[in-house]
């Protein structure tokens, strides 16, 4: 596993003559083997962030690197097969297939989806208390349900970097932690980025980042 950094990032909008920073200037390194909480209010950059961690948008300034691969110079069929195989993404909604079963969202997104990835996948549903749910569709599960079945999802291709984007904004304060709780145990096998507006999230983070109008501190637990 390799370590995720970048070196003063930016990330700049223009509207005519005006410019406006998303980001300004943010250097960061990211280890395996930790979970980190990025914080801050709304508009201080923190999904932008994670944005551009994950090679979803390129910077307009500065840089992202795994290891020794510099992300914003790789082609978009390497940046998408990079995020493909190392990277695992839950968000704020869950994106369920609603005509397939929770166990089938789950198996779909492996490299091949055969016998192999249905009997790791049922280990999944089982590791998150979801054993039962396996033939239920989306509907059938409840919103707590649903969001364990995304990171389920996210955790097929044993990503090395786990990336999740506001994961418990829709959830109840059990749920979300439920939520947050299978998202951190992944540190044991990668590095585990979570943003969030609650606090109360990440009492379990090893690192908590806070942005305010696109500039960083971090607060080491």
């Amino acid at each position: 596993m390799e370590v995720l950094s970048c070196e003063k990032l930016a990330l700049a909008y223009r509207d005519g003559d005006r410019t406006t920073y998303a980001l300004r200037e943010v250097s960061l390194s990211l280890s395996p083997g930790k979970f980190y909480g990025i914080m801050g209010p709304s508009g201080s950059g923190k999904s932008s962030l994670m944005y551009l961690l994950s090679g979803l948008k390129r910077p307009t300034g500065g840089a992202v690197r795994l290891g020794a691969t510099t992300l914003s110079h790789l082609p978009d069929a390497e940046l998408m097969r990079l995020r493909r195989t190392r990277f695992g993404f839950v968000f704020q909604q869950p994106f369920l297939l609603t005509y397939l079963t929770a166990l089938e969202n789950i198996v779909v997104a492996a490299p091949r989806p055969d016998a192999s990835a249905r009997k790791k996948a049922l280990g999944l549903l089982e590791s998150l208390g979801l054993a039962t749910m396996a033939g239920k569709l989306p509907s059938q599960l409840s919103g707590g349900e649903r969001q364990r079945v995304a990171v389920a999802r996210a955790l097929i291709n044993e990503p090395e970097i786990l990336f999740a984007d506001e994961p418990t904004a829709a959830l109840d304060q059990a749920n979300g932690h439920k939520v947050i709780e299978a998202l951190a145990a992944w540190r044991t096998q990668g590095t585990v980025i979570v943003v969030t507006h609650d606090a109360g999230m990440l009492s379990g983070a090893d690192e908590r980042i806070y942005l305010s109008d696109g500039t960083l501190s971090i607060d080491e637990s």
